[in-house]
């Protein structure tokens, strides 16, 4: 590829979980050989697990190379004036064969100084959804802290939790401090802020093939658990060939784009643009070239990269920061 900036592709970082399963192959292809892979990490600059550019001029580099280098052309001037050289966002595809702990995650000043990290605001689209699949989120009526240490005692926190049956095409955005966990035969389109800071409330007793259980962070999730009911749960249109809004926050835009001919797009070169294929496939065009991506692919579009059409029979997630 001749031209400096073009949508960049890279290696997905695959990560063993208890919970974890063999969708992410049988679904997506991506490259898994255990049987146990719970996760996908498309898109990272978590320290230890910096994903790394597969094709074109910048094969080989890791992104955080390559935003070193040029860091107004792929972050975008807004992005790296508020962000600096960090890529503020982590793209994920997770396959819950069973169900994930329940977990909760802080807000940025509760992240930043316990573990100097932002907090981890997320959201979820359901890729897939086996019958009668469900998540957990929030309480189901206002609660306390003192009502949920006596019920995590006494082993029965489920009886405060809200459980939800999902279906594809479900979105659910997560503010920090919402109490959550992916139920058994899901796959989920994760979007969330640059963080790996979780808070593990209760695994259901599980053990590993070693006979341990999970580390419980009991005592760090009090005075990060928000403790009223919680709306989680996102409506939105689908109107074809135009970007549907689906979550807007501080952290990240999402907008849903059910795509069935040609779309041109124009950016100000702000923020970076990434693209999620959560069905179907299509082409980006820019400047006399194509590339062709499928379900389970993620991209990166520069900033610098400000004009470009997209064409295909897909449903594809636009993520930005705004």
């Amino acid at each position: 590829m001749s031209n400096t900036f073009y949508p960049l592709q890279f290696h997905p970082i695959l990560k063993e979980r208890i919970w974890g399963g063999e969708k992410l192959k049988t679904l997506f292809n991506k490259p898994i050989t255990s049987k146990i892979t719970g996760e996908s990490w498309e898109l990272s600059t978590v320290e230890g697990d910096v994903s790394v550019v597969k094709q074109g001029s910048f094969a080989g580099k890791s992104l955080s190379a390559v935003i070193e280098e040029f860091p107004n052309e792929i972050l975008g001037t807004a992005v790296h004036a508020k962000f600096g050289k960090q890529f503020p966002l982590l793209f994920k595809f997770l396959d819950a064969r069973e169900d994930l702990s329940i977990q909760v995650h802080p807000n940025d000043e509760l992240a930043k100084k316990r573990h100097n990290s932002f907090g981890k605001t997320e959201m979820w689209y359901v890729m897939q959804a086996d019958k009668d699949a469900r998540i957990i989120v929030g309480f189901k009526e206002n609660s306390s802290k003192e009502e949920y240490v006596e019920n995590l005692e006494n082993k029965t926190l489920l009886s405060l939790l809200d459980s939800v049956t999902v279906n594809v095409g479900d979105v659910f955005f997560l503010e920090t401090g919402t109490v959550h966990a992916i139920g058994a035969g899901l796959v989920i389109a994760e979007i969330q802020q640059t963080s790996d800071i979780t808070y593990r409330l209760y695994d259901f007793d599980r053990k590993d093939a070693n006979g341990n259980t999970r580390e419980l962070h009991v005592e760090l999730a009090l005075d990060a658990i928000n403790y009223n009911k919680v709306e989680t749960k996102k409506e939105y249109t689908t109107t074809i060939d135009q970007s549907n809004t689906m979550v807007d926050c501080p952290y990240f835009t999402t907008n849903f784009i059910p795509l069935k001919n040609k779309i041109n797009v124009k950016k100000d070169g702000a923020s970076f643009t990434v693209y999620m294929c959560v069905e179907g496939s299509f082409e980006i065009e820019f400047e006399g070239q194509k590339l062709s991506y499928k379900k389970g692919d993620t991209v990166l579009i520069p900033a610098a990269l400000n004009e470009f059409g997209i064409s295909g029979n897909a449903s594809i997630l636009e993520i930005y920061i705004s």
